[in-house]
Order: structure tokens, then sequence, then C-alpha cells
């Protein structure tokens, strides 16, 4: 995988200056940032501040290769130790340090080799091979690259961290670029108290485990809740609840809480990025009057006007999969509403019922064309898809930084549900099984969302082409 900083991606009318490697100037372009903090501090903090334990060292990273399977290992056995890291971030979905290509800007590489995980790890990706500031990690491989690193760690006798000793207990992901992430926020949480005080408690065994596609952090601004319910209020705290390990106390929390007030500073100084290519701009302003008409009320108004509802739409109407909105109960929501993240439950005021919610929230659509896949569990490869309800894929992969500019999403090979359980139980190795999305399994169903079944084909085209202005 190729990956460019310095450029906004993929062919033509490439947008200058990008942010991603001087965040600072994004408080003169991009516009105002949270109040207290330093945008370009808290991106600095992300790409080299450890706030976890380490995961892996490097050489246990530079082992990884020896695990792989053919005929993948034999190429990386004949390449050099820099073409093996490169292979190694590519299987793994990870992507270059903008100031030194040979480590990973999702993990923090310390002088002595370590690498822990990070934020970044996440909701830092690409779009068609170039990096763009905010957009989810949609290649990002946790679970393959948790288990090939805690084989090579058996290899070498070394100790297993807390991932290694966590993905035994909980799924990491069953889709490369989804997270189990809202399930390891409730198991942290179960062994701690409102004050973050360590309880000693017995693990969880009843978490309804489910994958999410991590949102766009230039929505952050624009929202005043997080997740796809919306049933937490926004705050530098609330950013930090992953880093609940063992190792850190609540003094911990409070010695790190500075400093995750320049990284909110960071997510609300991003924008969106433009759409990279030509615009039939009759045909979008054609599809901006159906978006108003039959879309607005729920993602608000763009352009000058610019309006977002927050819109929290019930379960039943929406009709996406429900595993997400189930999986939760609202004694665990409240158990972070009403802890130190929520400032003993004094965020959670400004949200009211929100903390108990009906459904999913209508997102913000800025920038919707880079964000894909679509949907809170990333079921929805395309635009063209979310508008074309009967014509979505039972089960598909991504190509690696492919991008569909006729659908406006994610390039993508398509496969039948019968075929790829054929696959799986013929062998298919759990690495490439995770590849592939299969929207028949718990959790993430491509349903839902029947809105656009009221349009035409040319009114859905003229909306599609309105999307790419946002």
């Amino acid at each position: 995988m190729k990956v460019r900083f310095s450029k906004f991606p993929l062919p033509k009318k490439l947008v200058k200056n990008s942010f991603l490697l001087f965040p600072a100037i994004s408080v003169f372009i991009f516009g105002s940032v949270a109040v207290g903090g330093n945008p370009e501090k808290g991106f600095q903090l992300l790409l080299d501040k450890a706030y976890l334990p380490a995961d892996l060292d490097q050489e246990v990273f530079d082992a990884l290769w020896t695990v792989w399977p053919e005929p993948l290992k034999s190429k990386a056995e004949q390449a050099t130790t820099a073409k093996r890291r490169e292979m190694a971030m590519n299987r793994y979905g990870l992507l270059p340090h903008p100031s030194d290509p040979s480590r990973s800007m999702q993990y923090v590489v310390g002088s002595s080799g370590s690498w822990t995980m990070s934020c970044l790890a996440c909701h830092q990706g690409q779009v068609a091979g170039t990096v763009v500031p905010g957009v989810p990690n949609t290649n990002y491989a946790l679970e393959t690259f948790t288990e090939e690193v805690r084989l090579v760690k058996i290899a070498q006798g070394k100790s297993f961290g807390h991932m290694d000793i966590g993905s035994l207990l909980l799924p990491l992901g069953t889709t490369s670029g989804t997270t189990n992430a809202v399930m390891f926020g409730v198991a942290l949480m179960h062994h701690r108290d409102a004050a973050l005080n360590i309880i000693s408690r017995s693990p969880r065994f009843d978490l309804t485990h489910h994958d999410m596609d991590a949102p766009p952090w230039w929505h952050y601004r624009k929202r005043k809740t997080l997740y796809a319910d919306g049933f937490a209020p926004q705050g530098s705290r609330m950013l930090m609840q992953f880093l609940l390990v063992r190792e850190n106390g609540p003094e911990k929390f409070v010695e790190w809480e500075s400093d995750f007030e320049h990284v909110e500073a960071w997510l609300e100084s991003l924008r969106p990025p433009k759409w990279f290519g030509e615009i039939d701009n009759s045909l979008a302003e054609k599809g901006e009057q159906i978006f108003r008409e039959h879309c607005g009320r729920c993602h608000g108004k763009y352009g000058e006007s610019d309006e977002y509802p927050e819109a929290v739409v019930p379960i039943d109407e929406i009709g996406t999969d429900r595993v997400r909105f189930d999986a939760l109960t609202n004694k665990e929501r409240s158990a972070l509403n009403d802890s130190w993240f929520g400032h003993f439950g004094r965020d959670a005021v400004s949200i009211g019922s929100r903390q108990r919610p009906l459904g999913y929230v209508a997102p913000p659509l800025d920038g919707v064309w880079a964000s894909a896949p679509y949907f809170h569990n990333g079921s929805v490869p395309t635009l063209w898809h979310v508008l074309h309800r009967e014509s979505r894929p039972s089960v598909w992969r991504r190509t690696p930084t492919g991008y569909d500019t006729q659908k406006v999403g994610l390039e993508i090979e398509e496969r039948s549900v019968s075929w790829f359980a054929e696959a799986v139980s013929n062998g298919m190795p759990s690495s490439q099984r995770r590849q592939y999305f299969d929207t028949s399994k718990l959790g993430k169903s491509a349903k839902g969302h029947s809105y656009p079944d009221v349009l035409t084909h040319l009114e859905k085209t003229a909306v599609l082409e309105y999307l790419k202005t946002l």
C-alpha cells in the first residue's frame, strides 16, 4: 500500500495543503477549535505519547512474517528488513508515520522499540491510498495482528501483553476495519467504580459482541453526543475511557486530562475533505432539493444555512441492524455517564433523555463520500448501495486502496453467502476470512434505511451527485 501525506487523494484535482503533516494550519484554514486546547499538540500527543502498556516490541514486529501463510511468507523471506516492515504494515492496515515511514502512525514506537496502540489505530485511515485526517481506519486488521503477534511471542519466549490476553476473552473484530469497541468499554468499566478505582471482579461472559465501524472524526464538532445511539455527552474525559487497563489507576486519568483537552481541540479543528473529481452542478442542484425534502429532517441542511439536528431515529423506524442498540442496557449507559468520565453525571444533564435512547442518531453527512463503508456496523460499502437497498451485497471485501467513483465508496468484490460458507468450510484461513464482510452474521446486517425506496432511479442519481458536494 503506497500512502501519500502531502496532498489529498486520488487522481486529478488534488487538494493542496494537507493539515496532517502540519495540523496547526487547520486552525487557520478550517476554523476555530476547543477553548483551552492546542490542536497541534493534541495531534502530536496521539502520535508520540503512549498511554497504554506496550503491545509488542520491534523484534516481534520484524518476525511476524515467519507466521504468515504461503506464498506471502516465502516472498517476505527473500525481502529486505525494510520491505518486510512495509509488507507487515500493509497486511495489518497500518500507515507509516508522517515523519518516519519505518514506524507506524497507529502505534507509538518508543526509543527502546516498544509498540503501543494509540487512538489512531482505529481512527486514522486512508482514502484511495492517501491519509485523510480523521477518516476511520477501515483496513485495520486488529484480530489478525493480535493473533500473529501472540504466535511470534510464543516462539520467542516472551510474555503476553494485555491485548494478547484480552483477545482470548473478547473477540476484537470479525471483519477487518471494524472492532468490538463498544464491548471493550463495557468490559473495562466492569472493573471500576465511579471514581475509576479498580475493583476485582470476575470477567463478564454475558456480553453481546458485535462489530462497529468508527465514525469520521470531523463530525465531532457538529455533535453534542457520542456513539451510534448518542447516549453519552461529548467531552475530553469521555475520549479517555479506552485507557482503562489495570496499569492506569485513577491518578493517571487526572494527570492526562489536560492532554485530552488538546486531543479534543484537534478533533474540533478537523474539517471534511472535498470531493476530488468533477461534479455535475445541474444534477447536484436537483439532488439538493430532493435531499432537503426527503433526508434533511434527520441529516440536516448544508451550505450557508448549515444545520444539524442530531435526530434520534426510533430503532423500529430506521430498521438497520439493532444488535448494537440492544447490546447495552440503560444501567451500563448510566454507569459511564455517572462516572468520572461524565463528571459524575453533570455532563449528562445536557443531553437529558438521550441517556436512554430510542434508536440511532442520524449522523452528519459532511464528507460522507470519504467515510465509506456506511451504517454504524460498516455493512454497506458505497453510497449507491445506501440508495439502492435491493442491491446491497450479501458478502463483500474491499480492495486495499481502491475507490469506486461511480458508486461513491469502497471498491469491492462481491460474493454470495453460499460461496463464502463453502470457502470457510474448506479451510479458508481466518486472516483471509476477516477480509470479507458477511451480512448474514450477528450484528452485521445491511438491511434497513428504506427511505430512498420512494425515489425514482433518476432522483437517486441526483441525490448521489449532491452528496459529493457535502
